[in-house]
């Protein structure tokens, strides 16, 4: 449900990532520091994502 991409071309090159899901999340992160984070936030948000944890029973196939 959650994806992340991460971009780092090369050797003094600023690193990019962007963090989307089907939930709506969308976050987009440069350079080292804010990248970090970003990975932290999409790790957090996979484990916590409303479309994981639906409190709504489904009904049998």
């Amino acid at each position: 449900m959650a994806w992340l991409h991460l971009a780092a071309p090369g050797r003094g090159a600023v690193p990019t990532a962007h963090s989307w899901c089907a939930c709506g999340h969308d976050r987009s992160a440069v350079d080292h520091r804010q990248v970090l984070a970003l990975i932290d936030a999409h790790t957090n948000h996979r484990e916590n994502c409303p479309l994981r944890h639906r409190t709504e029973s489904r009904p049998a196939a």
